[in-house]
């Protein structure tokens, strides 16, 4: 049970995932239309570049792979751990 807000980060909800975004970093042009779109928050963007995937949280709904226009990210069936 969850009583308080904020606590989502202590629970590793990518255990659920049945698709894994992969990330092509060649590929991307850091233009992050995908970070807003994580309903997650598991595209983590620092210094105005976005980094790899947190699988920790990310449930692999693939809304980022439909959003990204160079092709730097691609849906894997299953639970990878992204390599």
């Amino acid at each position: 049970m969850v009583f308080a807000g904020g606590t989502s980060k202590m629970f590793q909800t990518g255990e659920w995932r049945t698709n894994t975004p992969i990330f092509h970093e060649d590929l991307c042009k850091q233009c992050l239309l995908c970070a807003p779109v994580c309903p997650d928050g598991s595209i983590p963007v620092k210094d105005s570049k976005r980094g790899a995937f947190d699988y920790d949280h990310c449930k692999g709904c693939g809304i980022c792979e439909r959003v990204c226009p160079f092709g730097a990210i691609e849906m894997k069936e299953g639970n990878v751990n992204g390599n």
